[in-house]
């Protein structure tokens, strides 16, 4: 007994002495990768900013185009936050247009049944939440690939919301309009629920267990299985944040269209997505962060913004804000390659 006694008093301090170097040089070089991306995406905005400036001038840089970008990047950035904790974790959703699509008819619905505001706000998170749920139960339990349970909840959502409407736009007359139509500090009440979600994702990515988690069960399920971690509960918890957040976009975006209609959140899935990688989260999972897709989401936006005040047609849009993704996906692959060296 004095003998394993004594092996574990020296175990003790070699472990305590060995573990936190390891530890401290992995956080520096994940603090120095997150900064390089991040100036990356702040570097891309700021050459927006300078093209828009030399293209449109007054009328992109004034306060009221500056409004209008974070507004436009309010609704897409909520859906955004979602989709980096399933990234993050080693999944994707392809669902986020669809049930935001759904949860906007649902919820203008309710409206019709005179169940007010709170009823219409309740409906939308639920029908956002269930759909979340469902999509993470028959992934973690049912042990489908999430590309292919997203791919069909995606379908059966936006059908759903067609069956529903009777593919016709339902308008919004209820106060649920104020969150866009109200101001404060001349700034609307949609870019604040916007900021608030974000902190939110940020603190609970970046400061509580379940973001670690969210990381160890995307890097390694098994590790993290190994570590205590309820891998398929955690799965499920991941996707139902992001239903959560596509019920949030619901509300937001009916109260900005004044509509409900199924053709709500159309290809949202995508930006989503792009917005994420290109902040700099790993599509194989593991590794992410809220500030950087956010900033991804804004790179969008802005290019958004200038291509319709240079009056660019649609085609070109596209094939512009393809280049863009891509061209700023190999600088952050040079910068990243060229740095390696330096951070082994």
């Amino acid at each position: 007994m004095s003998e394993r006694h004594t092996v574990h008093a020296e175990a003790k301090p070699l472990a305590a002495e060995g573990d936190p170097p390891g530890r401290t040089a992995r956080a520096r070089r994940r603090s120095v990768g997150e900064l390089r991306k991040h100036l990356t995406l702040i570097v891309a905005l700021l050459a927006l900013l300078l093209v828009g400036a030399l293209t449109k001038g007054e009328d992109f840089l004034s306060a009221s185009n500056m409004i209008t970008i974070l507004t436009l990047a309010s609704v897409i950035g909520v859906v955004t936050v979602g989709m980096t904790f399933v990234i993050i974790g080693g999944g994707i959703d392809l669902s986020v247009g669809a049930i935001i699509a759904l949860a906007s008819v649902w919820c203008t619905t309710t409206a019709t049944q005179s169940y007010g505001v709170g009823g219409m706000v309740l409906s939308a998170l639920l029908v956002g939440l269930c759909c979340g749920l469902v999509n993470g139960a028959l992934i973690a339990y049912g042990r489908l690939v999430p590309f292919i349970v997203t791919l069909a909840m995606m379908v059966a959502a936006r059908g759903l919301a067609e069956q529903i409407s009777g593919r016709q736009s339902q308008l919004v007359t209820t106060d649920l309009l104020a969150l866009a139509q109200e101001r404060v500090l001349g700034i609307p009440l949609l870019v604040y629920l916007f900021l608030v979600v974000v902190a939110i994702g940020w603190i609970v990515l970046e400061r509580t267990t379940f973001g670690r988690r969210s990381a160890a069960v995307g890097g390694n399920p098994e590790a993290a299985r190994l570590a205590g971690i309820d891998v398929r509960r955690h799965t499920l918890l991941l996707y139902a944040v992001s239903g959560l957040c596509c019920g949030i976009a619901a509300i937001m975006l009916t109260a900005q269209t004044t509509t409900g209609t199924s053709t709500n959140g159309q290809l949202y899935e995508l930006d989503a997505i792009a917005a994420v990688v290109i902040g700099g989260t790993l599509l194989s999972g593991g590794f992410g962060t809220i500030t950087g897709s956010i900033l991804g989401v804004l790179v969008f936006t802005v290019i958004e913004d200038l291509f319709i005040l240079n009056n660019l047609e649609q085609p070109i849009q596209a094939i512009g804000k393809g280049a863009i993704i891509v061209a700023v996906l190999l600088f952050q692959r040079f910068g990243r390659a060229r740095a390696v060296p330096t951070l082994t």
